[in-house]
């Protein structure tokens, strides 16, 4: 148990510094009008858990403490999902219906393509 709990806060650690890099690269570069650096950090998210589970799921060399440390514990930190409920509640608190609706819809559509192409590619590995 003492392992898994190690292999989770190492993988959350750098989950959690890899997103809040990445979240910010891309606001600046985008600007605040709209949340892009959390939209890009949970697409790459979708389309990396997508292609990591691809690729491991049918490899026998990799064992669930490989999972458990990139999967549980650097996705989930990584990810941002509860951010972007929350940007998306914010913009529909503040009127911008276009903006919540484009973050909401985009994300889900994207994200779920990117899964599905994470997983294709992982495969073929």
């Amino acid at each position: 148990m003492l392992k898994k709990i190690l292999l989770l806060s190492l993988g959350g650690a750098c989950g959690t510094l890899c997103r809040y890099w990445l979240s910010g690269v891309a606001q600046r570069l985008a600007g605040t009008a709209f949340p892009f650096g959390t939209m890009a950090v949970n697409m790459l998210g979708c389309f990396l858990f997508g292609a990591v589970w691809g690729f491991l799921e049918n490899r026998l060399g990799f064992g669930g403490d490989l999972r458990i440390l990139i999967l549980s514990g650097f996705m989930g930190a990584f990810t941002t999902f509860s951010t972007y409920m929350f940007e998306s509640a914010n913009l529909l608190k503040f009127g911008q219906y276009a903006q919540a609706v484009l973050n909401i819809t985009g994300q889900s559509l994207l994200g779920l393509t990117l899964v599905f192409t994470g997983i294709a590619l992982g495969r073929i590995l």
